[in-house]
């Protein structure tokens, strides 16, 4: 474990579980939500050394937060950024079980 750097766990804040992303990892893609200063490079980097699997392609979505009203108040839900990982044929990861 000599090669997973402390700084590999800050590239990953945790993988997101909704049906469309349960059924992305049919096709080998695992759906993590990253920060929103993390880029491509750093995404497959981070899922190759910790998880030990070849990342092919990265593909990174910014969502914007949503308008809502709290106490009849309006807020500001958080921005974040979503990063869909493409995994070699054949490779996969099971991310319930954690690191």
């Amino acid at each position: 474990m000599a090669d997973v750097k402390a700084h590999h766990y800050d590239s990953l804040l945790q993988p997101v579980i909704t049906e469309k992303s349960t059924l992305l990892s049919e096709e080998n893609k695992i759906v993590f939500e990253v920060p929103l200063t993390a880029n491509k490079a750093d995404v497959k980097e981070a899922v190759e050394a910790l998880f030990k699997v070849d990342v092919t392609k990265v593909n990174t979505i910014k969502v914007k937060g949503k308008t809502k009203r709290f106490r009849g108040k309006l807020g500001q839900r958080s921005d974040y950024k979503k990063a869909i990982v493409t995994l070699k044929d054949g490779q996969s990861v099971d991310i319930t079980t954690g690191l």
